[in-house]
């Protein structure tokens, strides 16, 4: 029976939406729908959208077929209409649109000389940089029929050209099955495989956890092997460096490294740079709705309350480390970080410390919200 003066509200909670990870958005040639994102949650829709690569010696089918065959789930393509620099600014252009997209892989920019594979896959890591919530899968240099110790080289001097927190680099090259010619395999790029294990790593074990020590499927061979010795030289101690595929005798093909490109050693690791640019995402969606906020002690609290239960959630996860809450991570937003000029610019800054599995110490971010977003550093 109703209380007088009282009534009864039915609240309905909305829930928030689904943060994906493990999205990557594929560039390469195709004489369709140029720059217009596509959206595959099927291997088998890909002919659909592109039927004129059934039979095309490039490698944009057979990357997103290796994404689809190792865990990937979502992904979207995005034609180019030439190999050429002007063509992929305009298709990474295009990107920009996809919230969803966490991951960048451009399998036929390997098409080129070796001049321009390079300052193309700098553009991507210079667009993942600029975007600031999303990694680039690049491949290595194809060892073409050279000896080891050359193509050894070469990927050295490769690697010592690109430079970015927000990618790394992968070889050798793997060998598939070609649909079109069976009297021999096919090598292509890793990048399509590797997003594949990016995507099914993320959702069994989180995007904390390092995309290695998993077997490739879909793959009959490398183009060449590797010594331990020699994986040694591509990954030199305190330098960004190469993740080796390998094949090891009753484990099969399997991605044996998790470096990025970045000289910093806090981001060394794949995995806890992607925690970090995880992190910014979150921060993204979910706190947009602060923006033109009154900025005083209210609006700090509130961003204090928030980002500490986000960070506790990972700490649950195990994706950041320490027996209590307090050794895993710190939040601060109070007049220390929101001194009054800052406050006139109109910024607000939250400060957050987190302890990522690896290495074991706090990675400092700042989350800075203006007019034009939040955005973290």
């Amino acid at each position: 029976m109703p209380i007088p003066g009282i009534s009864l509200n039915e609240i309905v909670l909305t829930a928030e939406p689904e943060l994906l990870t493990g999205v990557p958005v594929f560039f390469g040639l195709a004489e369709e729908h140029h720059n217009e994102p596509q959206k595959l949650t099927l291997w088998t829709q890909f002919d659909q959208y592109f039927p004129s690569l059934l039979e095309s010696e490039e490698y944009l089918r057979d990357a997103v077929k290796g994404f689809f065959e190792n865990g990937g789930r979502l992904c979207y393509v995005i034609a180019l209409a030439d190999d050429t620099p002007k063509a992929l600014q305009e298709g990474l252009e295009a990107s920009e649109i996809l919230e969803n997209i966490d991951l960048v892989c451009v399998p036929d920019i390997i098409l080129g000389t070796e001049a321009e594979i390079v300052q193309m896959q700098q553009t991507v890591l210079e667009h993942c940089e600029r975007m600031g919530d999303r990694f680039a899968i690049l491949d290595g240099l194809n060892n073409n029929n050279i000896d080891k110790l050359n193509w050894i080289k070469q990927l050295n001097g490769q690697r010592e050209q690109l430079s970015s927190h927000n990618g790394a680099l992968y070889a050798p090259w793997l060998k598939i099955e070609d649909l079109t010619n069976s009297s021999k395999p096919k090598s292509i790029p890793p990048c399509g495989h590797i997003a594949g294990i990016y995507a099914s790593s993320d959702r069994t074990v989180g995007v904390h956890g390092a995309p290695a020590n998993i077997e490739l499927e879909g793959v009959l061979d490398l183009s060449l092997s590797l010594t331990p010795t020699e994986q040694a030289k591509l990954n030199p101690e305190n330098e960004p460096g190469i993740n080796c595929i390998r094949s090891l005798r009753g484990r099969g093909i399997r991605v044996w490294g998790v470096r990025t490109l970045s000289s910093l050693p806090e981001w060394q690791y794949v995995n806890v740079r992607r925690l970090f640019l995880t992190f910014a995402r979150w921060a993204n969606q979910n706190l947009t709705d602060t923006v033109f906020e009154p900025n005083d002690f209210r609006l700090w609290v509130r961003l204090e309350r928030e980002l500490s239960v986000y960070c506790e959630s990972l700490w649950q996860q195990g994706a950041i480390q320490g027996a209590v809450p307090q050794e895993a991570f710190y939040v601060k937003c109070d007049e220390e970080t929101n001194p009054p000029e800052n406050r006139e610019m109109g910024q607000v800054i939250a400060e957050v410390g987190l302890a990522p599995t690896i290495p074991g110490e706090f990675i400092q971010l700042l989350l800075v919200q203006s007019s034009s977003g939040i955005t973290v550093t």
